[in-house]
C-alpha cells in the first residue's frame, strides 16, 4: 500500500481483510509432523521477531516450573519429566509474535487512519508489533490518539454509569486471560450487575461442557496426562494435534512406543496424526519417525455420530453373540442409568445409513470395534472438529456412550479428554467467566465480598452479538481475543459492534477488532505472559489451568515492551475502581499490590481451592477435583448417563458441498503467524478451498481456479470472494477452509442445539466462478 491515505472516517472500515491477488503455491501434502522443518520454522520466527539470543534464552523458560505458561494451547506439562525445550513449533511462533521488538506507537497511529489500516491483511496488522500506549479513537475521527490511563478509565466509567441497565454491556474474555484476571473481571461484572460474560467458550468448547455435564457431572475431561502413558488405545477424533496442540505428539509418540492402539478419526488425514519426527531425536528425523495411527478412518463432515454408532453398534452386535464378554455389565448397573433404552436405539439402526452417513466402510467400522472391544484402557480425545456442528452435543454424547460400555470412565488410562485450545480458557470458566454461573458460585461470591450477585443469566457470544445489532448492548469491553474476527458472520457482527456507543480492546497487539468499532474506541495494551509483572508489592506472578485440571504458576522474564503496559488485573481494577466508586467495597489496590490477597479470596470462593496460595507454589501445582474420575456421578440420575440420538443427515443440492473451516500450520486462532501451510502444501496464501478431484470435475471446475464461496441460510445470501481450488484427500461432498476468511459464511443463526456454539464446521456452500477470474 503506498503512504497517501484514505481520509474517510469510521464509515470506510473493511470488516474483512483484503483479497489476495496472487495465487498461493500448491505442492504434496506430508505424512510426517515435525522434523528438521519444525525446528527451521521456529527458529526463523524467533530470529525475524526477537533476535535469536533473546529468543532462544525466552524459550527456555516456556512451559518450566519457575517460569511462563506457554501463550498457545492448554496442553499439560510432565510432572518430572520435563524437557530442557518443553515447546513446539508453534509455541515457539506464540513467544515470537508476543516477545517481537517491533512497537506500534502513537506515532504509528498518527500514521495510519483507521480506515487505511483496514485494507491490510489480518497478517500485516499483527506483524506490526506490540501495542505500547492507551489509544483512542473519538466519535469521527479517522486516527486513534493517545490518552492517559486515568481518562480511560474514566471513559469507560462514564459510559458504563450512563446505560439504562447494566445488561446493556457486554464484557467479552479471551482464554489467554490469567486465572487472577478472570476472578477479578467477573466479579467487577456482577458487582456492575450483569453476568454477560461471553467467552471464547461459547465458540469452541461450550459443547463439551453441556455434553460432559449431562451425562457425567462434570463439564472437564476425566483423564490426566498420566493416564495417556498407561493407556492401551486412544481414539483421536475431530482433532489436528500437529498443528494445534503439537505438544500432544510426544504423549501419543509414547503411548505407540509401548504398545498403545491409536485410531484417528478425520475427514482430512492430518500429518501429524500420520507419523511424527520428533525434533529432538536426530536419528528419528533421519529415519522418518514414529508412525502414529494404526486405523484412520476418514469420515465425511459431521459423520461422527453414525460412526460412532455404528462401533457401538459392532459391539452390541457381539455381545449378543457372546454374552458376557465385551460389555461391562457390573459397571453400567452400578454407575449407569438409560442403558436400556440407549441399547434398543442401537440395535435398531440401519447399517445402511450408518455406511452413508459416515462415509466409512462397514468392515472399518468393525476393525474400529474390534479394537475397542480389546482395549482395557481406552481414551477418547476430541476437539472443535465435533464442538462446531448443530449436534455438536450429540456428536461428544455419543464417545461418551462409547466409553461407557467398557466401562472406560473412572479408571487408570482411560476416560474422555477434550483438548482445549487457549492456554486457560478452562481456568477463566472455573474462576466465574461464564453468563450462567450456578448459584453455589453466586452465593458464595456473595458472601465473600458483601453483595448480592445478580441470579438471571446472561447473554453468551452469538447472544451478545445479537443484542448489539438490535440496539440492546451499547458498551463491549474485550478482555483480549480479537472478537470480530472469532466470530461468525463477520459482516453482521461488524454492524453489531458499530452500534454501540463504546467498544473497548484490551489486547497486547493490533488486530481488526481495533478497526471495527462502535463511536468511540479504547485500545488498553496489557502485559504479555512472557514479560514480568511488577507491582507496589513485588513482582508477581499469576496461574493457569491447564486441559486437565492442574492449576499451575505463570511468570514472565522479559522487560515490559513498554512503560505504559499495565498487567491485566490491574486494567480490571483500574475499570472497577472508577465505574463502581463507593458501591463497592473491594479493595481493588490492595488486591493489584499482591496477587496473593486475590487468590486468597478464590481459595474461599471456589471449591477445589483451599491454601491456593501454598499448593501453587509447588514444582508442578496442583489438580482439581473431579467427580467422575472417582465414579462419582453429579448428574440428574446421580449415575452417568447413556444417551439417545438420532443420525443426523444433511442434504445437499446437486451444486453443494457441505464446508468447515479449519486452520492453517502457520496460525493460532486467529493469530496468523504466516501464510504458509506446511503440511497440506500451501505456500504463501490462505484463500484456498480444498475439494475432493471428483468433485472438482463433476461441479465444471479445475484445480487451482478461483472461485467465490456462496452460502445461503434461511433466505440470506453469503459470499466469501475468491478463493483459489485445491485438490485434496477429503470425502466427496466436502470442503474445508482457513478461518478467519471464512468465518462470513457462518451463518448467525445456525447454531448447536444446547450449546449455542456456531456451526463453523456444517456451512453448505456452492461454487461460483470469480469475476477477476
Amino acid at each position: 500500500m503506498s503512504d497517501l491515505e484514505p481520509t474517510q472516517g469510521h464509515g470506510s472500515v473493511r470488516a474483512q481483510g483484503p483479497v489476495e491477488e496472487s495465487p498461493a503455491g500448491v505442492t504434496e501434502a506430508k505424512d510426517a509432523a515435525g522434523g528438521i522443518p519444525a525446528v527451521v520454522s521456529s527458529m526463523r520466527h524467533i530470529q525475524e521477531e526477537t533476535g535469536l539470543a533473546r529468543g532462544v534464552k525466552t524459550l527456555l523458560r516456556m512451559n518450566q516450573s519457575d517460569g511462563f505458561d506457554c501463550p498457545g494451547c492448554a496442553w499439560p506439562d510432565p510432572d518430572d519429566k520435563r524437557a530442557v525445550t518443553e515447546f513446539c513449533e508453534n509455541g515457539a511462533k506464540a513467544v515470537a509474535e508476543e516477545a517481537t521488538t517491533r512497537r506500534v506507537t502513537a506515532e504509528f497511529f498518527q500514521k495510519w487512519s483507521v480506515a487505511a489500516l483496514s485494507e491490510q491483511t489480518d497478517h500485516w496488522l499483527g506483524k506490526q508489533g506490540r501495542l505500547t500506549h492507551p489509544m483512542v479513537l473519538r466519535p469521527g475521527s479517522a486516527h486513534y490518539e493517545p490518552i492517559s490511563w486515568d481518562d480511560a478509565f474514566q471513559l469507560i466509567a462514564s459510559e458504563l454509569n450512563a446505560l439504562t441497565s447494566p445488561d446493556e454491556a457486554l464484557f467479552y474474555t479471551s482464554g489467554r486471560t490469567s486465572n487472577e484476571a478472570a476472578f477479578l473481571y467477573q466479579l467487577f461484572v456482577r458487582q456492575f450487575g450483569s453476568n454477560n460474560l461471553p467467552d471464547c467458550s461459547n465458540m469452541c468448547h461450550e459443547s463439551s461442557g453441556a455434553a460432559l455435564n449431562e451425562t457425567i457431572g462434570v463439564g472437564k475431561g476425566t483423564v490426566t496426562l498420566e493416564d495417556l502413558e498407561i493407556a492401551d488405545t486412544i481414539f483421536v477424533i475431530g482433532q489436528n494435534p500437529g498443528t494445534n496442540h503439537p505438544r500432544m505428539l510426544t504423549a501419543l509418540q509414547h503411548a505407540v512406543r509401548r504398545g498403545c492402539t491409536i485410531v484417528s478419526v478425520n475427514p482430512l488425514p492430518e500429518a501429524g496424526l500420520m507419523r511424527f519426527q520428533h525434533p529432538q531425536e536426530p536419528i528419528g528425523m533421519l529415519t522418518g519417525g514414529t508412525p502414529l495411527t494404526k486405523l484412520f478412518l476418514q469420515v465425511r463432515i459431521n459423520g461422527d455420530v453414525a460412526l460412532l454408532k455404528g462401533v457401538i453398534k459392532e459391539m452390541l452386535e457381539a455381545e449378543e453373540r457372546r454374552p458376557g464378554t465385551v460389555i461391562d455389565h457390573e459397571f453400567i448397573a452400578a454407575h449407569t442409568s438409560g442403558y436400556e433404552e440407549f441399547a434398543v436405539d442401537i440395535l435398531a439402526e440401519s447399517w445402511d445409513t450408518i455406511v452413508e452417513q459416515s462415509g466409512v466402510g462397514r468392515d472399518q467400522i468393525r476393525e474400529a470395534a474390534e479394537i475397542a472391544m480389546r482395549a482395557e484402557r481406552m481414551i477418547c480425545c476430541w476437539a472443535m472438529g465435533l464442538t462446531q456442528h448443530k449436534n455438536a452435543v450429540a456428536n461428544i454424547q455419543e464417545i461418551v456412550n462409547l466409553l461407557l460400555l467398557r466401562g472406560q470412565i473412572g479408571k487408570p488410562g482411560a476416560g474422555a479428554c477434550p483438548v482445549r485450545g487457549h492456554s486457560n480458557v478452562q481456568g477463566d470458566r472455573t474462576m466465574g467467566i461464564w453468563e450462567k454461573m450456578p448459584d453455589r458460585f453466586l452465593d458464595a461470591l456473595g458472601r465473600e465480598f458483601d453483595f448480592d450477585p445478580p441470579r438471571q443469566h446472561g447473554l453468551d457470544a452469538v447472544e451478545s452479538i445479537k443484542a448489539m445489532h438490535a440496539g440492546k448492548a451499547r458498551v463491549f469491553i474485550g478482555m483480549g481475543g480479537n472478537f470480530l474476527s472469532a466470530t461468525p458472520d463477520t459482516e453482521y457482527t461488524a454492524d453489531a459492534l458499530r452500534r454501540c456507543q463504546l467498544t473497548v480492546q484490551i489486547s497486547t497487539k493490533l488486530n481488526r477488532s481495533h478497526l471495527v468499532t462502535g463511536q468511540a474506541a479504547l485500545i488498553l495494551p496489557c502485559l504479555g505472559r512472557t514479560e514480568t509483572d511488577l507491582q507496589a508489592g513485588g513482582p508477581q506472578f499469576v496461574t493457569v489451568e491447564d486441559s486437565m485440571s492442574v492449576v499451575h504458576r505463570s511468570r514472565g522474564t522479559l522487560p515490559p515492551a513498554s512503560e505504559h503496559l499495565r498487567s491485566e488485573p490491574a486494567i480490571v481494577a483500574g475499570m472497577a475502581r472508577a465505574t463502581l466508586g463507593a458501591r463497592s467495597k473491594v479493595g481493588w489496590d490492595e488486591l493489584i499490590a499482591n496477587y496473593d490477597s486475590i487468590r486468597d479470596h478464590i481459595a474461599r470462593v471456589i471449591p477445589g481451592f483451599q491454601d491456593y496460595n501454598s499448593r501453587v507454589r509447588g514444582a508442578n501445582g496442583f489438580r482439581l477435583p473431579n467427580g467422575a474420575r472417582e465414579r462419582s456421578f453429579v448428574t440428574t440420575t446421580q449415575k452417568a448417563r447413556f444417551t439417545v440420538h438420532p443420525i443426523p443427515t444433511t442434504k445437499l443440492g446437486s451444486d453443494e458441498l457441505l464446508m468447515m473451516t479449519i486452520r492453517s500450520h502457520d496460525q493460532y486462532n486467529t493469530t496468523i503467524y504466516g501464510l504458509d501451510d506446511r503440511y497440506r502444501g500451501v505456500r504463501n496464501g490462505r484463500r484456498v478451498v480444498f475439494l475432493n478431484a471428483e468433485d472438482i470435475h463433476s461441479l465444471g471446475f479445475q484445480a487451482e481456479e478461483w472461485v467465490d464461496l456462496v452460502g445461503r441460510h434461511e433466505g440470506v445470501e453469503r459470499v466469501a470472494e475468491r478463493f483459489m481450488i485445491v485438490p485434496y484427500d477429503i470425502p466427496r461432498g466436502c470442503a474445508a477452509t482457513y478461518f478467519p476468511e471464512t468465518n462470513v459464511l457462518v451463518p448467525i443463526t445456525s447454531v448447536a442445539d444446547k450449546s449455542n456454539t456456531p456451526t463453523s464446521k456444517s456451512v453448505i456452500i456452492r461454487l461460483r466462478r470469480s469475476i477477476k477470474s
